[in-house]
């Protein structure tokens, strides 16, 4: 067991790394844009062959087109709503698939809603949490069985520095992603010893669509605040390399996420509403 700069357990590598196979096919949720499109650009790059999921097939194509013919990667496109039991069905079916098997997932996918949670309509609430949750939920406990009878493999979950902590005025959203963090940490736990890698990504501020999409007003957040996604990318894929739980990209991001646990639970939540009131 090695301790981590952040606080977190890492499996030593010997003990529980990711291993890889010499070819290697990633399976990346929301890949048709932000964090998403990142890691499938970073895993094509080192060498990997991709299933990419998205409700937008056109946005997918783009992308498949521009990895096929940069990096000659298998790129496969599987448009998929994952709010929907159905779509979440056929990627379940491909991560069950013994034909080029996933030995990778990232579970990306996710939105956000801003606003107080009684002006918000619900149905748009209902849809988060079964695409932030539910579809994540489902996808992991999918990939996994494959994974552990191969002896390799890894999953990244895709959580937020927003679930350290309750998030007044994005209330569903935060509480998503606690969850998201929670249930990834005991799985890695539970992975222990069995040769798959499950590490939790909870980034900061990242400059993606996210926001635009979610309605966040962004326009007084420090610059210094921001992280590209090619730099949150970076940081999950080596922590999961390092074996480690949980990965905070960024040092401010680090510090915050300490105080949270540090600081009492009633002045973090006044904190918390404080800073969406502003924002």
């Amino acid at each position: 067991m090695t301790e981590k700069q952040d606080g977190t357990e890492g499996h030593a590598v010997g003990e529980h790394s990711y291993g890889r196979a010499p070819s290697v096919t990633s399976l990346v949720t929301g890949a048709s844009s932000g964090i998403g499109m990142a890691f499938a650009r970073r895993l094509a790059a080192r060498g990997d062959d991709l299933v990419i999921v998205a409700r937008s097939e056109g946005r997918l194509k783009e992308l498949a087109d521009e990895i096929q013919s940069g990096l000659g990667r298998e790129v496969e496109v599987l448009p998929a709503d994952l709010t929907l039991a159905d779509d979440v069905g056929r990627v379940e079916q491909r991560l069950q698939s013994d034909e080029r098997p996933v030995e990778l997932l990232v579970n990306n996918a996710g939105f956000g809603t801003a606003g107080k949670f009684v002006e918000l309509p619900v149905g748009r609430e209902d849809e988060e949490i079964r695409l932030n949750v539910l579809a994540l939920m489902r996808l992991t406990h999918a990939a996994l069985p494959g994974m552990i009878q191969r002896g390799h493999g890894g999953v990244i979950n895709v959580s937020s520095v927003g679930g350290f902590q309750p998030g007044p005025r994005n209330a569903t959203y935060s509480a998503t992603k606690a969850f998201v963090t929670s249930f990834s940490e005991a799985l890695h736990e539970e992975l222990r010893g069995s040769g798959v890698q499950l590490t939790v990504l909870c980034p900061g501020f990242t400059r993606t669509e996210f926001q635009q999409r979610g309605g966040f007003d962004t326009e007084h957040i420090p610059k210094m605040a921001w992280q590209t996604p090619e730099a949150v990318v970076d940081a999950a894929l080596a922590a999961l390399e390092k074996g480690k739980a949980l990965c905070v990209p960024g040092f401010g991001n680090k510090a915050t996420a300490s105080m949270v646990h540090l600081a009492p639970r009633g002045l973090v939540r006044r904190m918390s509403a404080k800073v969406a009131e502003r924002f």
